[in-house]
């Protein structure tokens, strides 16, 4: 996968870029300080995924979101930031942004986070999704308690076929009732269901 790096920080860049580059599955394909370098970015190389912080000068994370999924909306984000607040969690993840990681994560670990947003599921920290439980959603009485289990499992980010391994159910099950389970909570994709889940 064809990976960009978006930070102000330099020293985190180079980090992030030593270590990401030793995966035989990722080509870190260019770095950016700012939301506006990374749209232009995004022009020259058409990556895969981009790890984006929020906080940067120019133009902000958020925003660069909301730009680069409206203009190309098959690049997967994922924010990696220091911000664990749920303001800025719930504006990144509304912009349009597949994954919220906090950068306390170790380095290593980053890496099979976005294999998984890759694979199609969104990716939430497990503080990220603490700090969303905090106002439960009303929508979530609508649910099945079967509903409310696959939905939870979503939102942790597995894929259909992990959540009917550990539910012992037909994938097509799964399938069938994520669809009904997005129905009900008025989202259209895996990453708003987390977000709305645990909102």
């Amino acid at each position: 996968m064809k990976l960009i790096i978006v930070d102000d920080d330099a020293l985190i860049r180079k980090s992030l870029s030593i270590t990401l580059s030793k995966e035989a599955d990722i080509t870190v394909a260019g770095m950016a300080s700012n939301g506006d370098e990374a749209i232009s970015l995004c022009e020259e190389v058409n990556p895969d995924i981009i790890l984006m912080d929020i906080r940067m000068p120019v133009m902000d994370g958020i925003a660069a979101v909301r730009t680069i999924k409206k203009r190309y909306p098959h690049i997967k984000i994922m924010m990696l930031t220091t911000f664990d607040d749920k303001p800025n969690i719930q504006q990144a993840l509304s912009a349009g942004a597949d994954g919220y990681l906090i950068k306390m994560d170790k380095i290593a670990d980053i890496a099979g986070r976005l294999r998984t947003m890759m694979g199609g599921s969104g990716v939430l920290d497990m503080d990220v999704m603490k700090k969303l439980t905090q106002q439960e959603n009303p929508a979530l009485e609508t649910l099945t308690p079967r509903e409310k289990d696959i939905a939870r499992l979503v939102a942790q980010g597995m894929t259909n076929k992990e959540i009917a391994a550990q539910l012992f159910l037909g994938e097509g099950t799964v399938r069938n009732n994520i669809v009904v389970i997005m129905e009900k909570m008025g989202v259209s994709n895996r990453t708003q269901l987390g977000l709305e889940y645990f909102g």
